[in-house]
């Protein structure tokens, strides 16, 4: 076990937006002048996508469209999230009381800081010589402990203790029963908030009780207070140790070294300052409005932050995207004063109520953004990703062209969206994104004419916005009549076999004017992080940890999470399901999983369940004692497995996949199977509130199958595990993996496009290209990406570990220290990144969230396009939507110079980043 230091949590988030419960953040009412206008009441409030910054600059942005009913009308309110953290300063305290029978004590821990704690403990007994940590008897565990193998145990300190101000302080306490002959009580305290481990200088805590642990024991003893002395009957003399914890290893103060007496003990007392990082989560919100005053349209802007303390604005404006700052014509807000003719500072006023404070700005409508920088109590800045806060100022309805206020009534009126109605809420703020698009490609008449590939981008993105609004309809509506899927379009040729690639026929559907049952696809934007690793079931209490991050992992920018398994199982991973609809798992039970998926749906985040369909374990033996009868809800008998697998004898058809000899292998052919199986998909839908699937071992039935539960369960994304073997020769891998990808796609095709696949074939090859340096196969003959991300990209999903490959199983680990290069591929080429819960808490998390970042900046989805611009032997490089420009391996390359201007974004070793300006 690794001591882990705490760090400040500076972590900012990006969250997916959830447009069926709306719950608008707390603002005091913002009250413009009223304008001359008489356009219906709307509001929206734009939560912009949440950034990873520095640990410098702690701003984050939200991205939930959501109608607020206290701003004016018109009135656009963006609002950023500013994490910023701050040192607790705290106790530990260790007791030791007498228990109810004076041969017996009584042991209590007690922490005086915020947190979720787990006290990690064991004990040694008097006759193991030489041994530390082992688990106590039952009689000393306490209720809600969690086993830990064989030698340890994890409780939660409950909130029960009164410090003095009467607050409630964690604490747990275990009976020390003489009888059971411990000698020693060792432990760690855990954060389960921060993940830091609390000990002793890299070593543990321990409670010794003997006198023989002293002299030849690991650690150093602190004696005992006045008044203690020796333990009733043949126990040693009562010692302890405890000192500092990791986090407070550099403060200047000292645990106390109590005088040693002889008297006879009544109890035994020690406090120890620990210090942590507590986040504190503020926010600074802009609300704009446009205003039709004395024949000119102007910007009222109105900024306010909860941020404590004396805040100044450093702020300006500008004039196109470049972000070049200026400053506007005078009035300018009480207090203001110019900063090197380049910016204005603007001291906040506080509010009445002495929490946070505002000022308002008013600019002539000559502007289309509003920078800024916040500074905090003279010494303190916040700013976005290492950059400025940006405001646009484009007006939801046109009015450059307005030269009386007659005008403004002839402009598209918005009308108020009921808040009962999430998907018309949405529309409307559909529709006011696209009149943006449209209004940016023409309002400024001396702006030359855009280019093609510009205004075919710009359709693009209102295609997008429109197939995310038809999505949120067909959730709305519960069943159509008449499904029916698009021809598909036939593309890459082989001379063996054909690939069926009908990327167009989904995103069509969407577009169509009559309902269609859409796939499981997502909207292309979605990052994928895999919520658990190999040993997550240890602890029993995994659903219960991941509600505690949840607000973290949408900081970082996931928009989708992968849990797992939930059912019953056989192997306590849960990948050997039992009964299905037993939801009791080791990582926690049903109610906490809903507890679990609701927290993350607050947050903005989709969820998918781990649905094991291949196989299942049996309850009941047949006549032969070989395991295939079935109960529980779904009491099946051996007609639901299949006949081929000699290990199971099933009376059902034969299998229409590969097998897997741990288990009986479902007959999916039977109708029984297949209804029950929808049934019970759509309970999980409805009764947990998954929002799609990870189908795990899908090589083992048929695609077509697969279809019919997505149709049926309509998730909102679909990713299956087919995995299967890459081509090698002579122990070398092959250049040419056609034939591997072409299998993955197969299946994809099988499942008619509704399921996305997992691309086992880029991580394959990035493993051969980087343990090498073979850089050169990144590109395939065609010039395209070699994985399935260069056939079919909106229905790969790209990954480099996973908790099969990585975790305690390792079974195709990713090339070690290798796996930000890695990232660094998958978080900037089509497809739908999925990244393992290991990576993302470890050292790479800071890497990692600026990546989520730029890909979110730069809208980068899962159709992007690829331009290879380098394939070589230490080097491959490639620019992205002509937005961005990356490099990975150790050799040179910088983007071409010419119409687009690079700037370097993110540098890594053996790789770099580029965003086009």
């Amino acid at each position: 076990m690794s001591t882990v230091a705490s760090e400040p949590l500076l972590h900012l988030c990006s969250r997916k937006p959830s447009f069926h419960s709306h719950k608008p953040i707390p603002l005091r009412p913002f009250f413009l002048p009223t304008c001359s206008s008489n356009l219906n009441d709307a509001s929206v409030i734009f939560h912009q996508p949440r950034r990873t910054l520095s640990p410098v600059h702690a701003v984050s942005l939200a991205d939930t469209p959501t109608l607020h009913p206290l701003q004016c009308p018109q009135t656009i309110t963006h609002t950023f999230e500013i994490d910023r953290t701050q040192t607790a300063v705290g106790k530990i305290f260790v007791r030791l009381d007498h228990g109810k029978d004076l041969k017996d004590w009584e042991l209590t821990v007690r922490c005086s800081l915020p947190g979720k704690w787990i006290l990690h403990w064991g004990v040694t007994h008097v006759d193991d010589v030489g041994r530390e940590w082992d688990q106590p008897p039952l009689d000393m565990i306490p209720p809600g402990s969690v086993p830990i193998k064989d030698y340890a145990i994890e409780t939660p300190l409950k909130k029960s203790a009164l410090s003095a101000e009467g607050d409630t302080l964690p604490e747990i306490r275990i009976d020390l029963k003489a009888k059971f002959g411990i000698s020693a009580i060792h432990f760690v305290l855990k954060d389960e908030e921060t993940g830091d481990w609390y000990k002793n200088k890299s070593r543990d805590f321990v409670v010794s009780l003997v006198d023989y642990i002293r002299a030849d024991s690991d650690t150093s003893i602190i004696e005992p207070k006045r008044g203690f002395d020796f333990w009733p009957g043949n126990l040693g003399q009562i010692s302890k140790i405890f000192s500092k914890s990791k986090a407070d290893e550099n403060e200047s103060s000292e645990s106390r070294v109590p005088e040693r007496e002889s008297n006879q003990p009544d109890g035994f007392y020690e406090e120890v300052y620990v210090t942590k990082k507590v986040l504190i989560s503020n926010s600074v919100t802009v609300s704009t409005k446009k205003c039709f005053e004395s024949g000119a349209v102007k910007d009222i802007l109105y900024v306010e932050t909860d941020l404590p303390g004396d805040v100044v604005l450093h702020w300006g404006v500008c004039r196109n995207d470049t972000k070049r700052w200026e400053v506007p014509r005078s009035p300018y807000p009480p207090g203001t004063v110019p900063f090197k003719e380049r910016a204005l500072r603007t001291p906040l006023w506080p509010s009445p109520d002495g929490k946070g404070s505002s000022a308002q700005i008013t600019l002539e409508e000559e502007f289309s953004g509003f920078v800024f920088v916040l500074k905090q109590n003279k010494d303190t800045w916040f700013k976005y990703l290492g950059n400025d806060f940006y405001v646009p100022l484009s007006s939801p309805i046109k009015l450059l062209n307005s030269s009386s206020k007659d005008d403004l009534s002839e402009g598209v009126q918005i009308e108020k969206p009921s808040q009962e109605n999430s998907f018309f809420a949405f529309t409307d703020t559909v529709a006011y994104e696209m009149r943006n698009l449209v209004s940016d490609n023409s309002s400024d008449k001396n702006q030359k004419k855009k280019s093609k590939k510009v205004q075919q981008s710009i359709f693009e993105e209102i295609e997008r916005l429109a197939a995310e609004a038809y999505n949120i309809f067909r959730s709305s509506i519960p069943s159509f009549s008449k499904p029916t899927t698009a021809k598909p379009e036939a593309t890459n040729v082989e001379p063996e076999t054909t690939i069926v690639v009908p990327e167009a026929s989904v995103e069509s559907e969407a577009l169509s004017l009559e309902p269609k049952i859409c796939s499981g696809t997502g909207t292309g934007h979605e990052i994928l992080c895999q919520g658990f690793n190999w040993e997550s079931n240890v602890s029993g209490r995994w659903y219960m940890k991941l509600k505690e991050i949840a607000s973290e992992l949408a900081s970082i920018g996931f928009t989708v999470v992968w849990l797992p398994p939930p059912t019953e199982s056989v192997s306590p991973e849960g990948y050997m399901p039992k009964d299905l609809y037993n939801l009791n798992s080791r990582y926690g039970n049903i109610d906490e999983l809903k507890d679990l998926v609701k927290r993350f749906h607050e947050v903005g985040i989709k969820v998918l369940g781990d649905a094991v369909l291949n196989h299942r374990c049996a309850h009941y033996q047949n006549k032969n004692g070989v395991w295939n009868i079935f109960g529980g809800c779904l009491d099946w008998d051996d007609r639901a497995v299949v006949s081929d697998d000699p290990h199971f004898q099933g009376r059902g058809n034969t299998s229409s996949g590969d097998s897997f000899h741990a288990a009986p292998n479902i007959d999916h052919s039977q109708e029984f199977v297949r209804k029950d199986l929808k049934e019970w998909l759509c309970w999980l839908r409805k009764e947990i509130g998954y929002d799609g699937w990870r189908l795990d071992f899908v090589r083992g039935f048929w695609g077509g199958y697969v279809k019919d539960y997505i149709e049926a369960s309509e998730p909102y994304f679909a990713v299956g595990e087919y995995w299967d073997s890459l081509s090698y020769r002579n122990d070398e891998t092959d250049y040419n993996q056609d034939a591997h990808r072409q299998r993955i796609v197969d299946w994809i095709n099988a499942t008619k496009g509704t399921s996305g696949a997992f691309d086992v074939t880029t991580k394959g090859i990035l493993h051969a290209a980087l343990e090498k340096c073979e850089y050169w196969r990144l590109s395939d003959e065609n010039g395209n990406p070699p994985g399935v991300i260069g056939w079919w990209p909106s229905r790969a999903v790209t990954f480099i570990e996973n908790h099969d490959t990585g975790s305690t199983q390792g079974h195709w680990r990713f090339p070690s220290g290798k796996e930000m290069i890695g990232y660094a591929y998958i978080l900037t080429h089509p497809g739908t990144p999925s990244i393992f819960y290991d990576h993302i808490f470890s050292r790479y998390k800071t890497e990692i969230a600026s990546l989520i970042s730029l890909r979110r900046r730069n809208g980068i989805h899962c159709r992007s396009t690829v331009q290879i611009s380098k394939a070589e032997r230490d080097v491959y490089a490639a620019i992205i939507d002509e937005k961005v420009a990356m490099k990975i391996g150790p050799g040179h390359f910088e983007p071409p110079s010419g119409s687009l201007k690079w700037s370097l974004a993110i540098e890594g070793k053996h790789y770099e980043i580029w965003e086009a300006s």
